[in-house]
């Protein structure tokens, strides 16, 4: 069993690799969804040792449309993501009518090339048209897996859909769940689905260093707490490790 943490500091990934998650997918901006990560927080990130890396091809939130430039965009980070050393690379577009961008897909994955076959398609998977076309078609595109909540608001509600899918793509792919993800439910959402990758955030709040806390200004949404963000937790990444696999860090 397999769990991948979705991660978006360098603080969140040594969290992830202290705790004895096997992979890390690598963004900023979790609070979009999650967008390409800088070139520097790859290469500090391919530092820490004893994790797979996973990187985020997103160019920005909002839907998964893309224009020709923004495609370029993601072609240029795929090549920085592989030459940083990426084990992985996670992709995915849609077209107008809600059904896969092949056009684009395609080049996405054969920007990665020979050096980076392990893709993953992303969420953009639940919001298609139709999933077992879907499938077909990612298969097709030579990606390695899908992360998606069947579907869903969450994995855990997803899970009829999650088997289904998995019983449909019938180990052409890995179906990977996502959404909610805990150690509360982790084994239970594997179980009901035969799925054997799991993926989520496992985050909990940290507190600033900074004594000096100037009030009343915020940098981004009016209101929000500029001294306190959310890490990936070591334990709850440990105990989500124990509850799939039995093993303790």
């Amino acid at each position: 069993m397999i769990l991948e943490v979705c991660c978006d500091s360098i603080d969140s990934v040594r969290a992830a690799a202290a705790g004895g998650a096997s992979r890390v997918e690598l963004c900023s901006a979790l609070g979009e969804g999650g967008v390409t990560p800088s070139a520097g927080l790859i290469a500090e990130a391919r530092k820490i040792g004893g994790i797979a890396l996973h990187v985020l091809i997103r160019p920005r939130g909002g839907d998964f449309l893309y224009d020709r430039a923004e495609v370029d965009c993601m072609v240029m980070d795929i090549d920085n993501a592989v030459r940083a050393g990426a084990d992985g690379v996670v992709i995915g577009a849609l077209s107008p009518d809600g059904n896969i961008d092949i056009g684009t897909c395609r080049r996405l994955v054969g920007a990665a090339g020979s050096a980076c076959r392990n893709i993953t398609f992303h969420r953009a998977f639940d919001l298609c048209r139709d999933p077992f076309r879907a499938i077909d078609e990612i298969v097709s595109l030579g990606c390695n897996r899908i992360l998606t909540s069947g579907m869903a608001g969450n994995a855990m509600a997803g899970a009829e859909c999650l088997k289904r899918l998995v019983e449909y793509a019938d180990g052409r792919l890995s179906i990977m769940p996502g959404g909610g993800v805990g150690p509360h439910n982790a084994r239970a959402i594997l179980d009901a689905t035969g799925c054997v990758e799991i993926h989520g955030s496992l985050r909990s709040a940290v507190d600033s260093a900074m004594g000096y806390r100037r009030p009343g200004v915020a940098m981004g949404v009016p209101g929000a707490d500029e001294y306190s963000r959310m890490v990936a937790s070591t334990q709850l990444v440990a105990e989500t490790v124990y509850n799939i696999t039995g093993n303790r860090k």
